[in-house]
């Protein structure tokens, strides 16, 4: 199993991400009209042609970097730049050194944002353990949307540096983050915390840690709350749980289910086609691995 495969699959999420792009035109002053930059949201979510988003994302990471130079302390331009490059690093980037340098800055970004929404959060993911709860235990409903992205820059850049041990020992202060975000607002983005959980939950095998029933909890949460239209969190259910506990008959028909969805939801066409194609590798390569 390769754990970064997972997490960078589970942050595909994020590329619907994107649609906060309108909000944060609109709240740094920039002169394209809102109905253009909401059209240009709707199109890139809706795309269902992932080839196309990746030759065109470092267009759009260099604009909003642009931005965040005009405006440092702009909360909102930060948490998005951190969402987006966290997805590109996780889903486009094959070379490591590459990998690493995106998923640092996109890291560096959602601490800026975190410590902009409430200043105890500041320097929080050098803080001891105990500061550290104490600080994502304290945030209210307000700093919801910089504690997600966050906790999902700090996983891709874990998954970019999985050779360092003291990296791979954060893993339970995403967990703590993102149970924060369930407990401030279980329906956050669709859910999309529970697929973090599930993910986080299942990448390593039991013996080394890994809770594959926790996981597979936080997998059909995920899918309920989505109302079942992110076809990748069956995608992930599949990849993550059931080859885990060698369940191929839950296996086959959640990516048969996934092969069978129509992919096209609003906000979801993207993902859900890059989930089409997983999906159809998995099955094709079933038995190999059962």
């Amino acid at each position: 199993m390769n754990p970064r495969a997972g997490v960078a699959s589970a942050s595909f999420l994020l590329i619907r991400m994107a649609a906060v792009l309108t909000a944060v035109f609109l709240v740094s002053g920039c002169s394209v009209s809102s109905k253009m930059m909401a059209h240009l949201s709707d199109t890139i979510v809706n795309n269902d042609d992932p080839a196309m988003v990746e030759a065109g994302a470092p267009a759009y990471l260099l604009m909003i970097d642009s931005l965040i130079s005009q405006d440092p302390d702009a909360k909102d331009l930060l948490t998005t730049a951190a969402l987006l490059y966290t997805a590109y690093a996780d889903l486009f980037v094959t070379d490591k050194v590459r990998s690493g340098k995106l998923a640092a800055k996109a890291l560096n970004y959602a601490e800026k944002a975190i410590c902009l929404s409430d200043r105890q959060t500041c320097s929080l993911t050098e803080k001891p353990y105990g500061d550290f709860t104490s600080a994502v235990d304290s945030l209210d409903k307000n700093s919801l949307p910089a504690l997600f992205s966050l906790g999902a820059a700090w996983s891709g850049w874990i998954m970019a540096n999985t050779d360092d041990f003291n990296a791979l020992a954060d893993i339970s202060r995403i967990e703590d983050i993102m149970k924060k975000v369930v407990q401030l607002d279980e329906s956050y983005r669709d859910g999309a915390a529970y697929l973090y959980l599930g993910t986080l939950a299942t990448f390593l095998p039991p013996a080394l840690g890994g809770r594959p029933e926790q996981g597979r909890a936080f997998f059909e949460k995920a899918i309920a709350l989505s109302k079942g239209k992110n076809l990748m969190a069956k995608v992930m259910y599949a990849r993550l749980y059931a080859k885990t506990v060698f369940d191929r008959p839950l296996h086959d028909r959640l990516l048969t289910e996934v092969l069978a969805a129509d992919p096209v939801a609003a906000g979801y066409t993207l993902m859900n086609t890059h989930a089409r194609q997983q999906a159809k590798v998995l099955l094709n390569t079933a038995d190999d691995y059962f």
